[in-house]
């Protein structure tokens, strides 16, 4: 009996970073799937459809057969264990805890970061004023954090890529891309993850969507 095709429920905008990861994870796997955008500025995401298939009512939400999960974690952290095949975490399970252990973090702090440098900087190519006292110690705290990750001059975290290269990375490129001030090493690790193939199908959507 064939498998249900996974659906994969994102922002229309596609702008989401949390939708992003759930896609490249999804991609890396090679796992069958649809793109189905939801209108976050039409509340699309808060209908009676839409909260039939998410608990949290946000983007992004996988739907596998009769199998609903929102939240980009748990999506990723679920596909790993039903797909081991294409690794998106390390293989050992303390560099396995790291990697997740950057993710939350990258989900959990950082608000000034994500308040003043939102994902239109990323995938709009908007530009944003100066940051603020808060986010410019923010910034100094991601900086800080990515160059001891870094410190071991390797283009990934854990020598082979990894789901938290991306997440990590879109962090940094909201700086980046920008014009903020980060050191040339971390410039050059956000923009080389950036050219990753499944990243760059991400890149592709709108134009792919408006297409359709």
């Amino acid at each position: 009996m064939s498998q249900p095709i996974a659906e994969l429920y994102t922002d229309s905008q596609f702008f989401s970073p949390y939708a992003m990861s759930a896609f490249i994870v999804l991609t890396e796997k090679s796992i069958p799937f649809t793109v189905k955008p939801v209108d976050l500025a039409q509340e699309e995401n808060k209908g009676a459809a839409y909260a039939a298939l998410s608990l949290t009512r946000r983007v992004p939400t996988l739907v596998i057969g009769e199998f609903q999960l929102s939240e980009s974690s748990a999506i990723s952290e679920y596909l790993e264990d039903i797909h081991p095949a294409h690794a998106v975490y390390p293989r050992d399970v303390k560099l396995r805890a790291k990697a997740r252990e950057i993710q939350a973090w990258l989900r959990s702090d950082l608000l000034p970061i994500r308040v003043e440098r939102p994902t239109e900087a990323v995938f709009g190519n908007e530009k944003f004023p100066p940051l603020s006292a808060a986010a410019g110690a923010a910034a100094n705290t991601l900086i800080g954090a990515v160059e001891k990750l870094l410190s071991h001059g390797q283009d990934n975290l854990f020598r082979e890529w990894c789901i938290a290269d991306t997440d990590l990375a879109l962090m940094l490129n909201r700086l980046v891309m920008n014009g903020d001030d980060v050191p040339e090493n971390l410039r050059h690790y956000a923009q080389k993850q950036w050219q990753r193939p499944s990243v760059q199908a991400w890149l592709a959507l709108p134009e792919q969507m408006r297409g359709k």
